[in-house]
């Protein structure tokens, strides 16, 4: 059925259908049993699936990757179809509106997006004020709960960036504040220095760059007395020196853990005709064509580190069999994007199914 849902969708502007589709969520969810309609057609079957990663319960190990719900506005409705874990962002201290629209396009030959969004989100300080309204209605919390008898509640990652105005050499203060203002109302944190899509960006992925990032959020950490795992967001398009280099700092500071990876601004080996890529322009490439870039990425890092460094794998995940791939390879959690707009809102009931 969603197969002809998404023909039609898909003859409409990518950006405003997942607008409407997720305004049209919500509106079911606010019905009577809305909710539990949902979540008796699309939540996974049984507890078996609970699963523990730096130290936090996570419903299961399928989670919508940061860029879907930016500004913490549909946790309830992500909830009800499933998800394990919601990671929200890109968070930047101050509200920006993001690159120039179109700026969201299918390739549906390659089942693939190309996005140049630019971090546009509410700033920090709208979505403060979302978390703390889902966090007064869901009271329990996730860390530390291995013992837990009921299936835990849904975790919520704060995914942070930083301002398109921020030069590079302010970056970490943004970091910072994102960090601190969220701290209390999310379950683990993602640093993005990887995204394509902000001027700049990428340099911050350097070692020294990376270091004054990391070390300074760890710090802030230290002051909180419930800390919450740090991870960073990798590009799938590092050099092999470049990935070493992070391998070595991550290792060197203890960060808790690594995303691989973020979007590709590669083009190689496309179905969809050159002429109507060249024509959608700059932006990072997400789908299919990423999975095994970032198999292959997961795998290295594993190995090269003998799993001391916890992964969660994200690129190219639609099914159960692509889901193993990645844990096979070496990662403790999925994340699905892209997969989600393809395949649909039983996307993690059925990869689910598989696991």
């Amino acid at each position: 059925m969603y197969t002809i849902l998404r023909s039609i969708l898909f003859f409409f502007d990518p950006e405003r259908v997942h607008s409407i589709s997720m305004k049209g969520l919500k509106f079911i969810c606010r019905l009577p049993f809305g909710k539990k309609l949902l979540a008796a057609a699309f939540m996974p079957n049984g507890k078996s699936l609970a699963t523990s990663f730096l130290g936090i319960n996570f419903p299961n190990p399928v989670g919508l990757g940061a860029g879907f719900d930016k500004n913490a506005s549909y946790l309830n409705e992500l909830e009800a179809l499933g998800f394990g874990f919601v990671e929200i962002g890109t968070v930047t201290p101050l509200a920006q509106p993001g690159n120039d629209k179109p700026r969201l396009f299918r390739l549906p030959k390659d089942k693939a997006l190309i996005n140049r969004m630019g971090f546009n989100n509410e700033g920090v300080e709208a979505v403060v004020t979302r978390l703390k309204s889902w966090k007064d209605k869901s009271p329990l919390g996730n860390t530390d709960l291995n013992n837990i008898s009921q299936t835990p509640k849904l975790v919520i990652g704060g995914n942070i960036g930083k301002n398109k105005i921020t030069p590079n050499e302010n970056a970490w203060k943004d970091y910072v504040t994102c960090f601190n203002a969220l701290h209390e109302y999310v379950d683990y944190f993602v640093v993005n220095v990887s995204s394509p899509n902000t001027p700049g960006l990428r340099e911050l992925q350097e070692k020294e760059s990376l270091r004054k990032i990391l070390t300074q959020l760890q710090i802030q950490n230290r002051h909180f007395w419930n800390q919450k795992p740090i991870l960073l967001k990798i590009a799938p398009d590092l050099t092999i020196e470049q990935i070493d280099d992070v391998i070595d700092l991550a290792l060197e500071i203890k960060l808790d853990g690594l995303v691989a990876c973020n979007t590709t601004i590669s083009r190689e080996d496309l179905i969809t005709e050159a002429s109507k890529v060249n024509a959608m322009g700059a932006g990072g490439l997400s789908g299919l064509p990423v999975r095994k870039k970032s198999t292959d990425l997961v795998k290295y890092i594993h190995q090269k580190t003998g799993g001391q460094l916890p992964i969660m794998a994200s690129g190219g995940i639609f099914t159960g069999e692509d889901a193993k791939e990645k844990v096979e390879a070496g990662a403790s959690l999925v994340q699905v994007w892209t997969g989600f707009v393809y395949e649909g809102p039983a996307v993690v009931k059925n990869i689910c199914s598989k696991l």
